[in-house]
């Protein structure tokens, strides 16, 4: 078997743009006509530009090759132009196709990628969302503690069991700081406003984006606290793993992280020095399924539990499903809202969800198929980046 062809696909994401803006899909096609889908997450440059990125790594290191050669695609691309280091970029690019390749495996085998990756684990897994605004809202739910308390109460009667908020301001490229009085006075409003709303019926999600240095997080955890989050995410940018483990040795809060990261070699880091008890990688960023599977069984040493990541599509969706299915230390997976909307649409079939689970598939390969039809009828004409950070200090 042979991997002949590529497509790209730069699809916009409609409102309310959960998500982001955009997802960047990409069909793998073998000599055989089998098919499979990957999906990068956030490379930082424009999505057409990423789409043509994917299409060189693949007619430089995958065409022509055997899709099941995973380690052989992975070490060639990891190496590529004399790099050999965890970049966010290459590594984005790397993950949509060895998912896609991943996808044609399981297909051939007739199996779900996770019955491949040592068998399923977990009967269902647990999901939350973030609290999402809604159309005809007076005021801004990530900002008005009220608004986010009725909203937290609507989630638990659809079935959530955990619920992320992050209402401590925005990030900047000049981070970490100090967040101010107000900031730090409205996010302790939040913590106790949601926690007496939902009560015990729901686990409390305290998410940050590397807002802040440890000692400006560990300001926050001590008000944060009394309200017992399951987590609190990213207090500190990810490229210090040792001032991140100065907030986990600080505090009571389970230390979440692992969005901006790559590879198991930026894991370790994190697992070695004790900076975080929950995982968060993303299957569209970390560098593929089997990469995952090592971090997962890195983290089982270490006693930490994988928080699958997602704020980008459907497909990456479908990756997390089939890693945290396999995975014994899985604690819970991410989902926006009740994974409906435009990330049922550009489905074939939706991601399945039940009264606060996700229910892994059955069907081989990722279980999912990409809507091409749809995807043609919502193509992305801009430039902008999937996130943004603000450009200018915070004070």
């Amino acid at each position: 078997m042979k991997l002949t062809d590529i497509e790209t696909f730069v699809v916009g994401n409609p409102p309310p743009h959960f998500g982001g803006r955009y997802f960047v899909f990409v069909k793998l096609t073998t000599d055989g006509n089998v098919s499979g889908i990957g999906e990068a997450y956030c490379v930082p440059f424009e999505p057409h530009l990423v789409a043509k990125m994917i299409e060189d790594v693949f007619d430089r290191y995958a065409r022509g090759q055997d899709p099941h050669d995973i380690e052989t695609l992975w070490r060639r691309v990891y190496s590529s132009g004399f790099t050999q280091h965890p970049d966010l970029t290459v590594m984005g690019v790397l993950s949509a196709l060895e998912m896609a390749c991943w996808d044609i495996i399981g297909k051939e085998a007739g199996q779900p990628v996770y019955k491949l990756l040592g068998g399923r684990v977990h009967e269902r897994l647990r999901s939350y969302t973030y609290i999402y605004p809604r159309e005809g809202d007076q005021t801004d739910v990530y900002h008005d503690p009220d608004l986010a308390a009725e909203r937290a109460v609507d989630y638990v009667a659809q079935g959530f069991t955990a619920l992320k908020f992050d209402p401590a301001g925005p990030y900047s490229a000049f981070d970490g700081r100090q967040l101010s009085l107000e900031a730090l006075d409205l996010s302790e409003r939040f913590a106790r406003q949601l926690r007496e709303a939902v009560g015990s019926k729901a686990d409390l999600l305290f998410g940050t984006h590397g807002q802040m240095t440890a000692a400006g997080a560990l300001r926050l955890a001590r008000r944060l606290e009394p309200y017992d989050p399951l987590w609190f995410e990213e207090p500190v940018p990810p490229d210090a793993p040792e001032e991140m483990a100065k907030v986990a040795r600080g505090t009571s809060i389970p230390v979440a992280a692992g969005e901006r990261l790559a590879t198991k070699y930026d894991f370790a880091r994190l697992l070695d020095c004790g900076a975080a008890a929950i995982l968060q990688l993303n299957l569209g960023r970390v560098g593929g399924l089997l990469e995952a599977k090592k971090i997962a069984g890195m983290a089982e040493v270490h006693h930490a539990q994988i928080a699958p990541h997602l704020y980008c599509g459907p497909v990456v969706g479908a990756a997390n499903i089939q890693i945290a299915t396999c995975s014994p230390n899985f604690l819970i997976l991410e989902g926006i809202e009740q994974w409906g909307g435009f990330h049922a649409e550009i489905l074939k079939t939706p991601i399945r969800w039940e009264e606060g689970y996700v229910l892994p598939p059955t069907e081989p390969g990722l279980g999912v198929e990409l809507d091409e039809e749809v995807a043609a009828r919502h193509p992305y004409t801009g430039t902008m980046l999937h996130l943004d950070m603000t450009g200018h200090p915070i004070g």
